[in-house]
């Protein structure tokens, strides 16, 4: 049996003023509603309307982690280059040379590790206190 969706029939239009519609759609935007014509007949019938809620410090921490994955992808690709490039070393002094290559990319790699740790602490410490 196929389930018919009931056609809408009568249209409803009135005007507001620019600063009206901002709010309605400001409104709107926070709601899960898919268009802005869903969100009004549900107001307008006193039907529920669900709002999306927003975790901003989800939101902040979700934000620096990203920052601090790309940053840290970015200098694991730099020392595994590194490292593939130590493979194919001869001699002493071109281990030397790498090595005073490579120890400010170590000292990147070390320093962006603190930080996660340091922002995984604060985090946490927030998110404890509730």
């Amino acid at each position: 049996m196929e389930m018919q969706k009931s056609k809408l029939k009568a249209w409803i239009s009135f005007r507001v003023q620019p600063n009206e519609y901002d709010i309605i759609h400001s409104h709107f935007q926070k709601t899960t509603c898919r268009k802005l014509s869903e969100y009004a007949r549900k107001v307008l019938l006193n039907k529920p309307v669900i709002v999306k809620y927003r975790n901003q410090s989800a939101d902040d921490f979700l934000r620096d982690m990203i920052k601090l994955k790309n940053e840290l992808n970015a200098v694991g690709n730099n020392f595994n280059q590194s490292v593939k490039r130590l493979h194919t070393l001869d001699k002493i002094t071109e281990v030397k040379l790498w090595l005073s290559v490579t120890e400010p990319k170590i000292n990147s790699l070390t320093n962006d590790i603190e930080e996660i740790k340091t922002r995984i602490n604060q985090v946490y410490e927030l998110w404890s206190q509730k």
